[in-house]
């Protein structure tokens, strides 16, 4: 892995943040979301979510809500060196009263995959809910489909116990590619990720 520095996200994150998720999206929800969605302008749809997002210190931020970057019930952890933003992960602390906080992203640059740089903002998301949050457990969805990310959320102690429906990104059901599926992935104790001081 290149010299990573990770830190906050904040405001100023936001554009960055934003290009990264639609271009994910793109290759990766492929089958499940509508190519007309993925073809269209998600750019300014994930700009909306993640100006919002990263726009002010403290408050609750929810999987499509406002929030802080930073504080509050919400953490984006963006990965970045010399050429610019590697990754971001985004975590909502205590978001379910039974699976705990909730990974609510990570994505990675399309190049700097298999590089270490998911396990490292993963690791970090790990270390941020042992810090802030009331629950030590963690969860995620991922799509049925991303066999990749499966493997590898597997490989870092992940066990897959749910699967559901994927809902519409932006509660538009004409975003969606048919019915595809999504499934949870749950760690009970975040702390076995988190990184070692």
């Amino acid at each position: 892995m290149t010299s990573l520095r990770f830190r906050t996200g904040g405001r100023g994150d936001a554009e960055q943040v934003a290009l990264l998720h639609a271009d994910s999206w793109r290759r990766h929800y492929r089958g499940a979301y509508a190519d007309s969605f993925l073809d269209g302008d998600i750019v300014t749809d994930r700009r909306a979510v993640w100006s919002a997002r990263l726009a002010e210190p403290g408050g609750d931020s929810g999987p499509s809500g406002s929030g802080s970057g930073g504080s509050g019930n919400s953490r984006t952890i963006v990965a970045e060196d010399g050429i610019g933003l590697a990754g971001f992960v985004h975590v909502v602390f205590d978001h379910d009263d039974r699976w705990g906080s909730l990974v609510d992203n990570l994505h990675v640059s399309g190049g700097r995959r298999r590089t270490g740089i998911g396990t490292a903002l993963l690791t970090r998301a790990a270390g941020a809910v042992a810090e802030q949050a009331a629950e030590p457990s963690l969860y995620l969805w991922v799509l049925e489909q991303n066999s990749a990310a499966q493997r590898f959320y597997e490989a870092v102690g992940g066990t897959c116990v749910e699967k559901a429906a994927v809902p519409p990104p932006g509660g538009v059901p004409g975003r969606l590619n048919g019915s595809p599926a999504r499934l949870r992935f749950t760690w009970p104790d975040a702390s076995v990720l988190a990184p070692a001081d």
